[in-house]
């Protein structure tokens, strides 16, 4: 059996391999019948592969290594999540039936909608990966540019419309391209690298101007750090009965990006497309399903975070006037800011000084993204770049 590291290495040449001898629709059309095709899409979007391939010739420092470059969580899993995890392992030798049930139950609850309108996955990635294998096969997928897959037009077929002047989606250019060719808008919300949140007032005008042409998928991955994230998802549209999926992790706010658990709100006639190209929650393991449900009730560690992450956004941006750089007022767990210098070179003399960051380049521009950590991560991150500009 291969080892996870020579799996990987595996999945990704055969992934760049595929890629190069087709074209994105082609390789879709291929991946909805064939899981491992389907995997090297969802590996593809994942922070760790976008990672290897940033920082496969890039030596780091032989000290503390400083992580901002994935938007984790650092101050999680809470104590209670821990505690529920550790009560569920003397039961891992079960199959997770009931547990299963209560999540999607909880799911139900907290979202106001009916328990048949919830797909669970492993980490909404996975549910994503469906989503565009599923779409992906009727027509092209409207992205903005940039966005969180924007990168991968060799797998997915895609239409990109560019940002507006203010790195905001540009729905009204998005809604003149519809011409029935494409089978879905895909918006982050907040946008991931940007971190601007839509108005909700703007996106829903936008909704209930083309979801009855097109699915509007609303990634909200990052939507628990906007202000009003109820007044900002689009799950009020998903109750109206608009063609609408959205997408939510809780690898962000509940601190789960290693214990995986996603899920999908959606008409069940939605749900029912995209679920033969996913789990469906069964790759799931009795700890996490415990974890995940007490997670959601530890309301007083989701202030905390939320809380912590301010602060620690509030230093950074003080740190970056200081010094000279402009930012991207951000409605997530990170910041982007331009450089004045390639990305490629931030990433090699930030490594050396044992940070880890993501670089972008978009609008003419280098840009690097930080994702927040604690506070004394971020002034490791301005000790080190102060060093870097030097």
């Amino acid at each position: 059996m291969l080892s996870n590291l020579n799996r990987r290495n595996w999945l990704k040449k055969s992934l760049f391999a595929t890629a190069g001898l087709t074209t994105a629709s082609a390789f879709i059309l291929k991946a909805a019948a064939n899981p491992v095709l389907r995997q090297e899409l969802q590996y593809s979007l994942l922070p760790e592969f976008l990672l290897e391939k940033e920082y496969s010739n890039i030596p780091f420092a032989a000290k503390t290594l400083v992580r901002l470059s994935a938007n984790e969580n650092p101050w999680g899993p809470s104590e209670k999540t821990k505690q529920a995890l550790i009560g569920a392992i003397g039961d891992s030798n079960r199959y997770a039936f009931k547990l299963r049930g209560e999540l999607v139950k909880a799911i139900a609850e907290k979202e106001g909608v009916p328990e048949n309108y919830i797909l669970l996955g492993a980490g909404s990635s996975e549910l994503l990966t469906a989503s565009l294998v599923a779409y992906g096969q009727k027509g092209k997928i409207i992205v903005g540019d940039p966005c969180y897959i924007s990168g991968n037009e060799e797998r997915v077929p895609m239409e990109k419309v560019a940002l507006t002047k203010d790195y905001q989606y540009d729905l009204d250019a998005i809604a003149g391209k519809i011409n029935g060719s494409q089978s879905l808008v895909y918006v982050t919300n907040p946008n991931n690298p940007i971190g601007a949140v839509l108005p909700s007032e703007s996106f829903s005008a936008f909704i209930d101007k083309v979801s009855d042409k097109i699915t509007v998928l609303s990634d909200e991955a990052y939507i628990d750090y906007a202000k009003d994230p109820k007044t900002a998802s689009m799950i009020p549209a998903v109750k109206a009965g608009k063609n609408v999926l959205v997408l939510r992790t809780m690898s962000k706010l509940y601190a789960f990006a290693g214990l995986r658990c996603g899920y999908a709100i959606a008409k069940p006639e939605i749900l029912k497309m995209i679920q033969p190209y996913c789990s469906g929650g069964f790759d799931m393991s009795v700890p996490s399903f415990a974890a995940a449900i007490a997670a959601f009730k530890d309301t007083e560690f989701q202030q905390l975070t939320l809380k912590n992450t301010e602060e620690s956004k509030q230093y950074l941006y003080s740190f970056l006037t200081k010094a000279g750089y402009t930012y991207i007022p951000s409605s997530a767990n990170f910041v982007i800011f331009p450089l004045k210098m390639k990305g490629s070179d931030m990433l090699a003399k930030m490594a050396a000084e044992g940070v880890m960051l993501r670089k972008w380049e978009f609008d003419r521009q280098h840009w690097c993204r930080v994702s927040i950590g604690t506070m004394d991560e971020m002034k490791a991150f301005a000790e080190a770049f102060t060093k870097v500009i030097s």
